[in-house]
């Protein structure tokens, strides 16, 4: 049976402009770094695809070395577009990203120009795609001269590749360089994606204030802290959680000294009738700074309750002084 979308898919869902573009993004973008690659389930990766569309979650957010295996994502997502979402394209907002290892050799790491425009080409085949909304330097390449980098997204979007540039973690002074070099090259940057969460605080900092100044809307990934602003770790490490597998980003002995934050922090939120999940997404949502935040799911139950963290982003003060307690002092 052919997909048909869900009529009324805008009618919950809110966005905001990424900076000073005209680009507004959801509150909630989808993530496709985890549970889209060739070794996860096809018809899950397109239940989720599809609900979260359904739910106006129009932003779609990809890299190159997404899997896995590397790049399996993007063409687990490409098949996705291509069965359902066709004559849909136009209701998207599609990013891709590179800058981290994708192929073996000197060529697939890094910001130099060729690695970003071959991946970027490279990106676009495995989506059955010409082009995507936003094309990000995954990171600072410390090794390559950031004229170089800017440069090269100079080219991908001068050669209608990418209706928009963004960056991806960089530190202040280099985003300075590649700002100033696409400014005066007339290329638009209008998002800057962060690592943030009520257990990871450093872009308050700096960065947050940064791209408000800039003209920078704000994107933040693991809002929930890589699984542990969840329920999950309260009573144990799962067999099936990241923290159990050996490939995982969050590591075993990284969950125990949290847990006495994560129950403080789960107090609250039962006050306030959220999941702790729940508060740690709205949580960011009360900032203007915050342009939307990525998600990341293995089933659609997952974004459904995700979602309904758009039904209270407001904090009292009391609330916002008790969560500063627990995770800043």
């Amino acid at each position: 049976m052919s997909y048909l979308p869900n009529p009324e898919r805008y009618s919950t869902m809110r966005y905001r402009r990424s900076g000073n573009s005209g680009l507004a993004l959801p509150e909630l973008s989808l993530g496709l770094w985890h549970n889209f690659g060739e070794t996860d389930s096809f018809a899950v990766a397109r239940d989720m695809i599809r609900f979260a569309f359904d739910a106006g979650i129009t932003h779609f957010d990809l890299a190159n070395n997404y899997g896995p295996p590397l790049g399996s994502a993007e063409e687990t997502f490409g098949r996705i577009l291509s069965k359902d979402f066709m004559g849909l394209r136009h209701e998207m907002v599609i990013s891709s990203k590179a800058g981290h290892l994708m192929w073996p050799g000197p060529y697939g790491d890094g910001g130099s120009r060729k690695y970003l425009i071959e991946s970027c080409n490279e990106s676009l085949k495995r989506m059955g795609l010409e082009y995507v909304d936003i094309f990000y330097t995954h990171r600072y390449d410390p090794n390559t001269p950031l004229e170089e980098t800017a440069s090269a997204l100079e080219t991908i979007y001068k050669q209608g590749k990418a209706l928009y540039i963004g960056i991806s973690k960089y530190p202040a002074f280099a985003a300075d360089v590649v700002l100033n070099y696409l400014k005066e090259a007339g290329v638009p940057v209008i998002i800057h994606q962060l690592k943030y969460s009520m257990l990871v605080r450093e872009p308050e900092k700096e960065i947050l204030g940064y791209n408000k100044e800039h003209g920078l809307g704000t994107i933040t990934f693991s809002p929930l802290a890589q699984g542990l602003l969840t329920d999950k770790y309260i009573s144990g490490i799962p067999q099936d959680s990241r923290a159990a597998k050996a490939e995982g980003f969050l590591k075993v002995e990284e969950v125990a000294p949290k847990m006495n934050e994560v129950m403080a922090l789960r107090e609250i939120a039962i006050k306030r009738e959220q999941t702790i999940a729940q508060m740690a997404i709205s949580w960011q949502l009360h900032d203007d700074r915050v342009t939307s935040v990525l998600i990341g799911a293995s089933r659609v139950q997952q974004i459904a309750e995700n979602l309904k963290a758009l039904e209270n982003t407001s904090f009292s003060q009391e609330e916002i002084d008790a969560i500063n307690r627990i995770t800043l002092e």
